[in-house]
């Protein structure tokens, strides 16, 4: 089945969103990374589990567009569009888990993260970016049909939501001492988290 202009448009579109995509979650898992552990920051060490999470999903799905680009046959587009699709709702549940458990003990033992400026910038970035990528994901995500793309572009959400949880947590306790600010409002996330990567396993809100 031929590809209409507007379907092409929008998937070779969606494969430069998902390439920038990865670009990016590259450089954030890994300033997210290094600074949530020196700073012991749950929500910024989350933070950059969800960008590793995001670099997954994001490939998953650029190796789906581009079989659809090489012409192949629909029934095969349709296996991958639903074994991406799954994929990414097990990424979701996985990120649901680690929040919960490390918030958890976090909150029960008492501990207090350390302050990152760099957690903070990082933070201010990424809803920047994500934002930008995640809306024109979608529009993208609506003209192909792909509920696949759909629940990947809500990964970058997903990043977004975690991004202003992190400013919240982080700039909480560097102005007012909150210390459990940082895993409560990684907390926040997990039952958004569970309903997308229910969802994406069920197949309902597949219709973009």
């Amino acid at each position: 089945m031929r590809e209409t202009p507007a379907h092409e448009r929008a998937r070779r579109r969606a494969e430069w969103l998902l390439l920038a995509t990865l670009l990016w979650d590259v450089v954030e898992m890994t300033v997210a990374l290094a600074s949530g552990f020196r700073a012991a920051s749950i929500a910024l060490v989350a933070f950059g589990l969800d960008s590793g999470i995001e670099i997954a999903a994001a490939g998953a799905l650029l190796w789906r567009l581009r079989l659809e680009g090489r012409g192949a046959p629909p029934e095969h587009i349709e296996q991958g569009e639903t074994l991406v699709h799954r994929f990414v709702g097990w990424t979701f549940l996985a990120l649901a888990a680690y929040v919960t458990v490390k918030s958890g003990l976090i909150l029960w033992r008492g501990q207090p993260p350390g302050q990152s400026l760099a957690g903070i910038v990082l933070a201010v970035a990424a809803l920047i970016v994500m934002t930008l990528l995640a809306r024109a994901k979608l529009r993208a995500a609506g003209i192909m049909g792909s509920p696949a793309l759909r629940a990947e572009a809500k990964e970058s959400l997903a990043c977004m939501f975690l991004a202003a949880a992190l400013l919240f947590g982080l700039a909480a306790h560097a102005a007012f001492g909150w210390w459990w600010a940082d895993p409560a409002a990684a907390l926040l996330m997990v039952p958004w988290l569970l309903q997308e990567g229910r969802e994406a396993l069920t197949g309902e809100g597949a219709c973009c």
